[in-house]
Order: structure tokens, then C-alpha cells, then sequence
């Protein structure tokens, strides 16, 4: 009988390459992923500057691809997968984030989702989609490069506005849709659902290795408060290390409804009793991370979403006038946060033992 394994261990600066061999192993992902097919690494970027705990490690990305090739994996078949927002520049991110270094220092292919050579198609899911047509009644379209290819996550562990936490759900949201799929936060938690499902029928093999080696809590996904917690996870089930990510954070994980609505469509283990945890013991692990934390931004967007401005959304966000919240997207969060707030948290970061590793790249 089928029994969710999730791989969770401690590391540190000078070990975390052998450790992520170690987790993948644990996690026994030879099982999932073929070794004749492409392989995305799906590149976390959720923001364009460097801010600890809120985009892929090069740690993270660097173990992955080190442990591939060491396990007879072609390089060939493996590529760098990044998609972009209407308000997060992606190639900006791959720099500052020491992504592009590492693809560069391996010779992987570097595929950038949206730019024109790549094409785009229209999909029309076999399984129960939820809100996906509704939301995109001319079709849901996505990459036909991850038409066939396996793919790899790489979130960090972090909290977010809308979903409590983010993780490898969540993480499927940038690489499927296109820059549009904003339109769908009112429903995040049934998109998630839905990509899922999409993702089942598309991908021969999907596994996801999370770093919790700096990990944020507060108003995520940018403006975080960033803490060194030494934890790295992986798992084939894209529920069930979401699910121990969030217990892990201090949440019951069956309590998001992301979680819940994918263990109850059976796409995955939520329920971190029916998970089985190889590796440490975390038992006890509690990071009391909050679960309402809000910024000026995100309490104007839950307004519109769910709350008083909710009839005028379409007429907000969908219409001719949607950059005014693109425009104040990136004056908030680029010319006041990150500045005045944000640069302060990762100096302080880049002083410690995984600031000095990031700074090595």
C-alpha cells in the first residue's frame, strides 16, 4: 500500500551539497523521476533582488543538479525552468540570486517560459478542474515544453498572504500560467488544486526538494522575516511536503485549504499522521510562524479579492487600468520595502555562516 514519504534533514554551510544527495536518496526520487526523459528544474523566483529565504538557493539548485549528474541522470535532459510576473523580472532574479552561475557552471540548458521561443498550448485537463475554466473560458494554456518533461520544484519555506504557506503547490503557479494568472487569486486555493491535476497528466515524473535552510515568516512571499533554520526537505508528494512544511511552521496543515481540497481529490497526503518521515525526528519542531501577517500591499489586495472591492475586481484588475496595481506593486514592495526594510534583514543574513556561502557564488 502506497505511503507518503517525505525526507526532511538538518545541514549546515559546509555540508549541504552531500545532504541534498543524502535527502534525494532518502526520498528515493530514482523511483520517480525516468532517466530517458527531460527533466525541468523549476526555478523559484519571487523576487528580482536577493532576499533570504524568498527565492531557490544556489545551494538548493547546485544539490539538485550535482546529485542528478552523480546518479547517471544526462545532462542534456535537464534544464533551468523560469517563468516571470507583470511585476517580478526573472531574469534580473536568475542573477541576483546566483541561479545563472550555477546553471552556467553545470552547462544545463536555461529556458526562460515566456520568452517567443517558446510556445504556448491550448490544454484541456481529463480530471475535474474547479475554477481554471472559468477563469480562462478562451482555454487554459500552457508551456508545450513541460508537455512530457518530469519536473523538479525548488520553493523555499516560507509563509504567503494568500495561502498561509508556499510551497510545491504553489510553486507549480508560475510555471504552468502565464503572466495572467493573477486573475486567480480570488480562488488560489483551487487553482493550486487544479494545477495539480494538470500536473499529473502532463508530467511523467513530479518530485520537489524544499530548503528550509533560511526560512521566512510574516507577510510572504517577499517581505518576510528571514531565519536560519538548517532544514532541507523532499518528497514525490507535492501534498505531503507541503503538509509537513506548514506543521513544521507551526500550522495544521489540513486547516489550509489548498491541503485539504488536494488530500480530499486524492492527489496527495495532507494529513501528517498518514505521512511517513524518514530522516530526523520533528516530532518536536515548532517554528510558531504567523499566520495573518499583512502588508499595505496585500491588505489592498485581499480587499479586492475578498472583501468590499470585491465587485469591482474585473474592473480593477482584468481591465484597460489593471498596471495601476503593477505600478503600485513595484513602489511599495522595490522603492520603499526593500530599501528602507528589506536590505537591513539581508545584511544582517549575509553575515552569517549561509551569507557567507551565498556570497561564494
Amino acid at each position: 500500500m502506497y505511503k507518503a514519504r517525505v525526507a526532511v534533514l538538518k545541514t549546515s554551510p559546509e555540508t549541504v551539497l552531500e545532504d541534498y544527495a543524502r535527502l534525494m536518496r532518502l526520498a528515493d526520487y530514482q523511483n520517480y523521476l525516468q532517466k530517458d526523459k527531460k527533466i525541468a528544474l523549476k526555478i523559484n523566483i519571487s523576487w528580482h533582488f536577493y532576499y533570504p529565504a524568498c527565492s531557490t538557493t544556489p545551494w538548493q539548485l547546485e544539490g539538485v543538479i550535482k546529485t542528478l549528474l552523480e546518479d547517471g541522470y544526462p545532462r542534456h535532459n535537464l534544464y533551468a525552468c523560469h517563468n516571470r510576473t507583470v511585476v517580478v523580472s526573472a531574469k534580473r532574479g536568475e542573477r541576483n540570486n546566483k541561479h545563472l552561475p550555477v546553471v552556467q557552471k553545470y552547462g544545463l540548458e536555461n529556458v526562460h517560459l515566456y520568452e517567443k521561443a517558446e510556445e504556448w498550448v491550448c490544454y484541456h485537463p481529463k480530471g475535474k478542474i474547479r475554477v481554471l475554466n472559468e477563469i480562462f473560458p478562451d482555454g487554459i494554456y500552457i508551456p508545450k515544453r513541460l508537455i512530457g518533461s518530469s519536473v523538479i520544484h525548488l520553493p523555499t519555506m516560507k509563509t504567503h498572504v494568500f495561502t498561509t504557506m508556499t510551497g510545491a503547490m504553489k510553486n507549480a503557479f508560475g510555471g504552468l500560467l502565464h503572466e495572467k494568472r493573477h486573475f486567480t487569486h480570488s480562488v488560489i486555493h483551487e487553482t493550486l488544486v487544479d494545477l495539480l491535476t494538470i500536473q499529473k497528466e502532463i508530467h511523467p515524473g513530479i518530485f520537489a526538494v524544499m530548503d528550509g535552510t533560511i526560512a521566512g515568516d510574516g507577510p510572504g512571499p517577499r517581505c518576510i522575516v528571514p531565519h536560519i533554520k538548517n532544514y532541507i526537505l523532499a518528497s514525490a508528494d507535492q501534498v505531503a511536503i507541503d503538509a509537513i512544511a506548514a506543521k513544521m511552521m507551526g500550522f495544521d496543515p489540513m486547516e489550509l485549504k489548498f491541503i485539504r481540497l488536494a488530500h480530499e481529490e486524492g492527489l496527495g497526503c495532507g494529513d501528517p499522521k498518514e505521512i511517513e518521515i524518514v530522516g530526523e525526528d520533528i516530532s518536536g519542531v515548532n517554528f510558531a510562524f504567523h499566520k495573518d501577517k499583512n502588508t499595505l500591499a496585500s491588505r489592498g489586495q485581499k480587499l479586492i479579492y475578498w472583501g468590499p472591492l470585491k465587485p469591482l475586481e474585473k474592473f480593477l484588475l482584468r481591465s484597460v487600468i489593471a498596471p495601476w496595481s503593477y505600478v503600485a506593486s513595484f513602489l511599495y514592495h522595490d522603492v520603499f520595502w526593500y530599501p528602507l526594510i528589506g536590505r537591513r534583514r539581508v545584511r544582517k543574513i549575509l553575515k552569517s555562516e549561509w551569507g557567507n556561502l551565498f556570497l561564494k557564488y
